[in-house]
């Protein structure tokens, strides 16, 4: 019998009235209380992380500074950056989520590994500081393991702030969060960056920007952020006393529930396309500098101009997604981002005059793409109760990183067949992840379950001995 014949006759459908908890998501007196406080100070964290992370962008710095220490011939180097970022961002999630789960207090994680992060990056800054500026295939080796660990402790801190936003705020707020930390995060990051990219990217004497300074400047807004994120008042979660049983493992676990939700089965598929069409990321500086000729200052230019792009957009789709949902707000922007490429594609058929002075356009539709994470995190968040975020998020995010396998094989493409048909393919892969997103359900349209019962009950298809086992076992 299908497990609709069990719930109650009166459940109501569509979205959950406003102020009303959605689907998956039960709320408590004192998380309620402190909503409001949360979200300014998860607002405030991811600011400051912003702050940050244009001076060190993945689509400008990070592939300009593999070049440099490198040297000429890199394209296949480069081609690294996107797997070392996606698989151990993706990867490294599936073995924090049931430790996560168990944490009384998530908030201690999230401000911890945004911590950590500092430290792959003072490594980096030392070793450009030491080899003077000189090109080598030794300190590109070290570069290559100090952004691996980075994005390790990345993808424990995604997933940390993924599980704090989904405890602490509700989904149909989650679109303001973003919004605001989005907006103010860009609005104050480019002003630092017009004050102080112009003068760490001139060359110094060795006639090498100085990426000593961007990094360290990283690092430091990295350990401001975590400071504001101990700030958050998080209720204590109720764990059980019981040692934990032994599992057959991340890995078959997260197999057991994809098997188990049809539903999430369709959104790793999403995420495996948006992923490959995702990988050609740091090739599009290069594609400006290299074969249209623009000088480096114009990577200040490039990074400014996606930072930008980034904040306006999120004016629109924070009120997006809490209005009409996270599945029609990633289907948009996934179709938004696919012009990236696509434009990229087109310019190289142009004269290189006028391809250089058009390629800052290509990161207008490219700074659509760091939300692409985010929206798609927020619409796992709501396809599960939260007890099984952890597990849902890691597996997703997995999914997007599995593609990223391929991305030497894009550098070494784009060195050997051209950025013509590799930017067009990639154009392809992401218009095809949009197609995809018609599949994947929409979480408030779905009856208003009881916050222990997954969404894939309402399709009658989930195996619930199989996630109930899963759940006893990691409990």
């Amino acid at each position: 019998m299908s497990p609709l014949c069990d719930l109650p006759k009166n459940l109501p459908s569509g979205c959950p009235p406003p102020g009303s908890p959605a689907q998956g998501w039960s709320i408590s007196p004192q998380v309620e209380a402190e909503e409001k406080r949360n979200l300014w100070i998860l607002a405030g964290h991811q600011i400051v992380y912003c702050v940050g992370w244009i001076f060190k962008t993945e689509s400008v710095i990070m592939p300009a500074f593999l070049d440099a220490v490198a040297g000429p011939g890199a394209g296949l180097l480069r081609g690294f950056l996107p797997v070392l970022n996606r698989f151990g961002q993706g990867a490294s999630q599936i073995f924090l989520a049931p430790r996560l789960r168990r944490m009384v207090y998530k908030k201690r994680a999230l401000a911890g590994f945004s911590a950590a992060m500092a430290l792959p990056l003072l490594a980096m800054a030392a070793l450009w500081s030491v080899s003077i500026g000189q090109a080598s295939l030794l300190l590109a080796g070290g570069v290559l393991g100090c952004y691996f660990l980075f994005f390790v402790l990345n993808g424990f801190y995604l997933l940390s702030f993924g599980t704090v936003q989904g405890k602490l705020i509700r989904p149909t707020h989650r679109g303001r969060l973003l919004r605001r930390s989005t907006f103010w995060g860009t609005l104050a990051a480019t002003g630092f960056a017009l004050w102080l990219l112009p003068g760490w990217l001139q060359s110094n004497e060795h006639g090498q920007p100085n990426f000593h300074l961007l990094f360290l400047w990283v690092a430091s807004c990295l350990w401001l952020s975590a400071g504001v994120a101990l700030a958050l008042r998080e209720p204590p979660d109720a764990i059980s006393k019981k040692p934990p049983r032994r599992t057959t493992g991340n890995i078959p676990d997260m197999i057991r529930a994809l098997q188990a939700d049809p539903n999430l089965r369709r959104i790793g598929l999403v995420g495996i396309c948006l992923g490959a069409g995702l990988i050609v990321s740091p090739h599009y500086q290069a594609l400006a500098l290299g074969k249209f000729q623009c000088p480096p200052i114009e990577l200040m230019h490039f990074a400014i101009t996606q930072n930008i792009a980034v904040g306006l957009v999120s004016l629109l789709v924070g009120p997006m997604a809490d209005a009409w949902g996270n599945r029609l707000t990633l289907r948009v922007l996934i179709f938004g981002t696919s012009a990236a490429p696509a434009l990229a594609a087109g310019l190289t058929l142009l004269p290189t005059p006028l391809s250089g002075s058009l390629s800052w356009l290509i990161f207008i539709p490219l700074g659509i793409s760091p939300l692409l994470l985010p929206i798609l995190n927020n619409y796992t968040l709501e396809t599960c109760p939260p007890h099984r975020h952890p597990r849902y998020l890691s597996t997703v995010n997995l999914c997007v990183a599995i593609p990223f396998l391929l991305a030497p094989a894009a550098g070494w493409a784009v060195e050997q067949i051209g950025y013509g048909p590799v930017f067009g393919a990639a154009a392809g892969l992401l218009l095809l992840a949009a197609v995809l997103t018609f599949r994947i359900a929409e979480p408030r349209r779905q009856p208003v379950l009881p916050p222990q019962l997954p969404l894939a009950e309402v399709d009658g298809s989930l195996v619930t001995q199989i996630l109930a086992e899963q759940d006893e076992t990691a409990s």
